[in-house]
């Protein structure tokens, strides 16, 4: 009688470690999927890169962090974009806003501080100031075809598509437009 009642315990001991254990790998599953998902969501689709700089002020500000992609993502006006030139800050990405694309012409009245894209004053009501600080490039400028020509909406700091060590940038060159900002959490979503 004695040898069933531990054969009965020994029985619920290795049921309920049998259970432990089965539910301990069903959460070990379920969490690796879940990983695998985000890693391969955001090597693929998204990315979250930080704003190092005042050049995007005031839409975006020092130690920001936004949401890109470049899934299926062709440059337009107006767009905020993350980009990397060799030539220009040893490669390290940058954020601009896209100005003007390929067959535009760009001109800037550096007296008045306005921007014109194909003979348009462009309203800009995202910029902290008119466009007054001047760089190498003479204007008016054609964009060439594959390329795009950037600005940071924090003009006379900013140092972007006016001076030639950036120049006109490659589409190639767009590691993917900015979505959303991802952090600080009070920002979610603006832009």
């Amino acid at each position: 009688m004695r040898e069933n009642i531990e054969k009965k315990e020994k029985s619920k001991e290795k049921e309920q470690i049998g259970r432990f254990k089965s539910e301990f790998f069903s959460w070990g599953e379920s969490l690796i999927s879940v990983l695998i998902f985000f890693v391969v969501t955001f090597i693929f689709f998204v990315r979250l890169i930080g704003v190092d700089g005042t050049s995007m002020y005031p839409t975006l500000e020092d130690h920001n962090i936004m949401l890109t992609s470049n899934w299926g993502y062709h440059p337009a006006r107006g767009d905020i974009v993350v980009l990397n030139k060799e030539s220009f800050w040893n490669g390290l990405p940058i954020v601009k806003r896209i100005i003007a694309v390929g067959g535009d012409e760009v001109d800037i009245d550096f007296e008045a501080g306005e921007v014109t894209v194909n003979g348009e004053t462009l309203y800009e009501p995202y910029i902290a100031e008119p466009t007054f600080k001047r760089e190498d490039m003479e204007f008016p400028q054609t964009v060439p075809e594959g390329c795009v020509f950037v600005m940071g909406d924090n003009r006379n700091w900013s140092t972007d598509s006016r001076n030639s060590a950036l120049g006109m940038v490659d589409e190639r060159y767009i590691l993917g437009h900015v979505l959303t900002i991802a952090y600080p959490f009070d920002k979610i979503g603006a832009l």
